[in-house]
């Protein structure tokens, strides 16, 4: 048995530790799967952010790029050109210039000489014009120059303001005399696509980031810069060399044109993962790129592990559920094993000394004999008890529902006696409608008296009487009208404060007013041989609930007696005065409305107080 607990207990460390490595081998997997279906979902999105930001680049640029050529056929460009010194033609170009540049919405215009100097310009009304200004050494001037349109990102020089320009030669025949540039402001474009969750840079072919929803990371490279081409920009004058450092990154994991990086400013652990993609731009030659935060991954492998855990961990707990009750039948087998084997045995040595002791066994056997013809007759006398028994509880049942019928059944045949003589006398007297009228009451007493048979039901099983709206005052009435003659022979002085009057309940009305009508005659048959004999009835709302009082001025009830009040059979009063049923059957009645009645405690008399739901 201890070798069979030890081995048990080994397996179960074993499973367990099979389970461990089996769970870290899962989420392993999981991890790996989630993560890449995730960052699969995730560039799938970048690409179409991609692809929105590079065509509403290429729509801002597309704006612009035929302006200058537009330009270049107006004749004033090439009078001015051939006659720089002519101020009045000069001052009128400006002008033109200027309002071009307002209806464009461009940021600067202006027109330079085959020598690169500007002659006339949109700003020439600003603290720092470009006119006289030589800019032969933009890239820009020299495309336009050999004939083609000019395009250029560049960080002005006078005006230090960020913008791209497009230039394009004004011609005289085929000579080119110079070149109209057109500066436009790519500010909004940062500002349109800031408040995003995912960060967008645009590099030149150098790798400088010009265009930036992080403003930290303007002028920064996304690789180390050549002496040539750091020579190349300053010779240019496009960006500020000072600002020429190359972003912090580190290749993380590279799969087809996703690339994991680790990006960012400053040391290593400072730096951010962030899923790159980069698509060029053939026309204006730029590379956008778009950085997606890769930390929301990390939350979705996080609660994918944790319900991964969960399923194992209870498919874990199944599995040991199912071993144990292996262990369990197998025990149990064990068990059955070994005594099988000792049964045998015992049954080997018993017939080696079944001759010595034939005769022990035939006395036994006569004895077991008789023992049977006892046990059998003690049987038969059992079956007889338990149907004595049965027949017993039957004749309990009959007793308890003909007493309680008699019992609710007292008042209004006492009722119907009394409106039997009245009726009697007022047809002697001719009083024919009088004596309909009793004739009326008799009808309805005698049906209340055919419910009352249902009602009694209520003792021995839940009532399926509907409930509904209620009247209050009209169930006290007609409860009052059934003990009238009662009342009268009595002497009770009756008091009924019902405010407000019109207070209506969820109860069924027949059944309320046999309520009250056994708790108004507890009351009266109570106050026999008293001399002051008050019966108040009260009622009143008490928030969502209405609280109806009957209380009396007899002598009230015991301390002792209280905890048995509603139990059957059980009264306080004299013997033939009453079974015991009344409050039992008015308990079962009220709480089948959701309701409460409870004997409480009152300075003289009994008090019996009613709880019930407001309509």
């Amino acid at each position: 048995m201890m070798n069979y607990t030890t081995s048990k207990a080994r397996n179960v460390v074993l499973s367990g530790l099979f389970f461990i490595i089996l769970t870290l081998y899962l989420l392993n997997i999981v991890s790996a799967w989630t993560y890449k279906r995730g960052l699969t979902e995730l560039a799938e999105q970048g690409n179409v952010r991609l692809e929105l930001y590079i065509n509403y680049l290429a729509g801002v640029l597309e704006k612009y790029e035929s302006l200058p050529e537009l330009l270049t056929i107006d004749k004033n460009l090439v009078s001015a050109l051939l006659s720089p010194h002519e101020d009045r033609r000069i001052e009128k170009l400006n002008l033109y210039l200027e309002t071009i540049n307002r209806v464009s919405d461009a940021l600067d215009t202006y027109l330079m000489n085959k020598d690169g100097l500007t002659i006339a310009a949109s700003n020439w009304q600003e603290q720092h014009p470009f006119i006289g200004r030589n800019f032969s050494y933009r890239p820009y001037f020299k495309q336009a120059m050999k004939g083609k349109l000019g395009r250029y990102f560049a960080l002005g020089t006078t005006s230090s303001k960020r913008g791209y320009y497009f230039a394009y030669p004004v011609r005289k025949d085929n000579d080119i005399l110079g070149a109209v540039v057109v500066k436009i402001n790519i500010d909004h474009v940062e500002q349109k696509w800031a408040n995003r969750d995912d960060s967008f840079l645009v590099s030149d072919p150098d790798g400088v980031i010009f265009i930036t929803t992080k403003p930290e990371w303007r002028y920064k490279t996304l690789k180390p810069l050549e002496g040539d081409v750091i020579d190349r920009i300053v010779e240019s004058k496009r960006y500020p060399v000072d600002s020429l450092i190359q972003l912090s990154d580190l290749v993380v994991d590279t799969d087809d044109q996703m690339q994991i990086m680790k990006i960012g400013i400053g040391e290593k652990k400072d730096l951010k993962r962030m899923l790159k993609q980069s698509q060029m731009m053939p026309q204006a030659g730029w590379t956008v790129h778009i950085l997606s935060d890769t930390d929301s991954l990390k939350k979705s492998v996080l609660w994918v592990n944790i319900m991964t855990v969960f399923t194992l961990f209870g498919g874990y707990l199944i599995l040991l559920m199912f071993v144990q009750r292996h262990y369990r039948l197998a025990e149990l087998n064990r068990i059955e094993e070994k005594a099988r084997r000792g049964l045998e045995d015992a049954n080997e040595r018993l017939e080696s000394r079944v001759f010595d002791r034939t005769q022990k066994l035939t006395e036994a056997n006569t004895l077991l004999k008789r023992e049977i013809l006892e046990r059998k007759q003690a049987e038969t006398k059992l079956k007889r008890t338990r149907n004595e028994l049965i027949h017993a509880a039957k004749l309990a049942v009959l007793g308890q529902m003909s007493a309680g019928i008699n019992h609710e059944l007292n008042q209004p045949l006492a009722a119907i006696r009394s409106y039997t003589d009245n009726g009697k006398q007022f047809l002697e007297k001719g009083r024919l409608k009088d004596t309909m009228w009793n004739l009326e009451q008799i009808g309805e007493l005698t049906e209340r008296m055919a419910q009352i048979g249902i009602q009694l039901k209520l003792f021995s099983r839940k009532s399926g009487g509907q409930i509904t709206v209620v009247p209050l005052h009209g169930v006290v009435d007609g409860a009052l009208e059934i003990l009238k003659p009662s009342l009268r022979e009595s002497g009770v002085e009756l008091r009924i404060d019902i405010l407000p009057e019109d207070i209506e309940v969820r109860a069924n009305n027949v059944l309320l007013q046999q309520v009250l009508v056994n708790l108004i005659s507890n009351g009266m048959q109570a106050m026999d041989g008293q001399i002051e004999k008050k019966l108040i009835i009260e009622a009143k709302i008490k928030g969502n609930s209405v609280q109806i009082a009957v209380l009396d001025t007899g002598p009230g009830v015991l301390n002792e007696q209280v905890k048995k009040i509603f139990d059957p059979f059980y009264t306080t009063k004299k013997s033939g005065q009453g079974l015991g049923l009344g409050l039992t059957i008015s308990d079962r009645i009220i709480r089948d409305f959701g309701g409460d009645i409870q004997l409480v405690n009152s300075v003289e008399g009994a008090r019996f107080e009613i709880t019930l739901d407001k309509a």
